[in-house]
């Protein structure tokens, strides 16, 4: 949690000029834990979005907690789109946070160079005709693959994104954790962030608006990379 350096710290209460004893003034600045966790949360991270279980077709909620790097590079700022007419995930998690632009970057705009997600973890997943488009101004770059018998397949997969919508099932799941105590997936969010796991995930006619993927193990079979007229 970031901290305010006009707050006096707890004990040192500054001595009135000309006098050989602290002031009698008392120092209501941290009167409660509450009151306290609250006067230093940096506003501008105060915002983080969460994507409860039952609006996870509907799009996203924001939650106020502190904000989490959701992967650890610099993400370029352009929006890329992902589509899959369904996909099966075992080890599924949920939490919000910020990605950060490179300094200085073009596609910052008036947003500071940072950009409010949603991260979601799988631990293993298959994805059934995958299509991915980046939309390079004029033309899209395409990406297809899982068309055949053989689907799309990810270890360690986490995207983030700014918009998610489909048909979703989940087994055992669980609301409201705190992101910090997450089991299911093996990544753990920063601590005080809302956030969802479950066993197992389903998402038919899945579409997601995203800046940044990662996984440990990715296969594409078909892949097939092109520039086309329009986007997935």
């Amino acid at each position: 949690m970031a901290s305010s350096p006009d707050l006096p710290s707890a004990g040192n209460t500054p001595e009135t000029p000309g006098s050989d004893t602290p002031s009698d003034t008392p120092n209501t600045a941290g009167t409660s834990a509450g009151g306290e966790r609250r006067g230093r949360v940096r506003a501008r991270r105060a915002a983080v979005m969460a994507v409860p279980a039952t609006l996870v077709a509907a799009g996203l909620a924001v939650l106020t907690a502190q904000g989490a790097l959701g992967v650890q590079f610099a993400i370029s700022g352009m929006p890329f789109t992902v589509t899959a007419t369904e996909l099966n995930g075992t080890g599924f998690e949920q939490f919000g946070g910020l990605d950060n632009m490179a300094e200085g970057s073009p596609n910052a705009g008036d947003s500071g160079g940072q950009v409010l997600i949603v991260t979601s973890a799988i631990k293993h997943a298959t994805l059934t005709r995958l299509c991915q488009s980046v939309d390079l101004g004029g033309t899209n770059l395409l990406i297809t693959a899982g068309s055949g018998s053989e689907k799309v397949s990810a270890t360690d997969l986490t995207t983030d994104s700014t918009e998610l919508s489909g048909d979703a099932a989940f087994n055992n799941i669980e609301i409201g954790n705190d992101a910090s105590t997450l089991t299911k997936a093996g990544v753990k969010g920063p601590i005080g962030v809302f956030s969802q796991q479950a066993d197992t995930v389903r998402i038919a006619n899945l579409r997601q608006t995203n800046y940044a993927t990662t996984a440990g193990v990715f296969k594409l079979p078909g892949l097939k990379l092109r520039f086309s007229d329009s986007g997935c």
